[in-house]
């Protein structure tokens, strides 16, 4: 029984050596589970093909300035209180000059506004009356001054004034015009002073000193005010406004 199992020992042991070599022969890569199609596939997948560019282009960043208008605008006021800087109106010029008028109107972009029932409007309507901005009266508009106009002197003196209208005053035209004005500012000086340094020191030409007009004082100070006739014409004449500042101004 011994010699006849023997041959099936060896048998065994040799199997097993075999399918040892034929593991590690498979596992080296070059058994025949190395398939033809595996290479190609190793190389598709380190060649990824033409490269695509993808351009991303940003958006417009959007504006977050606020207009110049807006500082005049207040939010959430009744749109028939509005400046006229804050909405845009479609006027008819063909009005019949003086009469009462009315326009549609439409707030600015930006600007909020309410009607009576403090409910939000853009569209309404404004009641005026039917002129032109440069035939506002005076109060209605602001003008610039001149200082170097002369406000005493016959005739008298007029100069050229850029004016602007108010913001709360509706008007047809362009709400900035040029005007012919007379002289009209003052330097600070006292028409009340000025008498009273005539009356008192006009002799000495305290009065004349005081107006700017330094050659004439130093005249009736060494003439004694011409021996008081130089005094009492100053007197005349500085009462009746003819006489004024040396720089042309007003009194006040």
């Amino acid at each position: 029984m011994e010699a006849a199992a023997e041959p099936l020992r060896s048998v065994r042991h040799l199997s097993r050596v075999l399918l040892f070599l034929s593991q590690c022969y498979i596992l080296s890569g070059d058994g025949s589970l190395n398939l033809d199609h595996s290479q190609p596939l190793a190389q598709s997948i380190k060649d990824p093909g033409p490269t695509r560019i993808f351009i991303v282009v940003p958006r417009a960043a959007e504006s977050t300035e606020i207009p110049p208008y807006m500082m005049k605008c207040p939010s959430n006021g009744l749109c028939s209180r509005l400046p006229a800087d804050c909405i845009e109106c479609a006027t008819n010029a063909s009005c019949t000059y003086g009469k009462p008028v009315t326009f549609d109107c439409t707030v600015k972009p930006s600007v909020t506004c309410v009607d009576q029932d403090l409910r939000p409007q853009r569209n309404f309507v404004i009641n005026m009356t039917c002129r032109f901005c440069w035939q506002l009266p005076e109060t209605d508009y602001e003008c610039s001054n001149s200082t170097t106009c002369m406000t005493v002197a016959c005739p008298r003196q007029r100069y050229f004034a850029n004016c602007t209208v108010r913001d709360h005053i509706h008007c047809l035209g362009n709400r900035t015009f040029p005007k012919l004005l007379y002289c009209n500012w003052t330097g600070g000086y006292k028409w009340s002073t000025a008498l009273a340094l005539s009356i008192t020191l006009g002799g000495f030409g305290a009065d004349r000193f005081y107006l700017g007009q330094w050659r004439e004082g130093l005249g009736k100070l060494f003439s004694f005010g011409g021996l008081g006739i130089w005094t009492l014409i100053d007197v005349l004449l500085i009462g009746v406004g003819y006489v004024g500042p040396a720089d042309g101004s007003l009194y006040i």
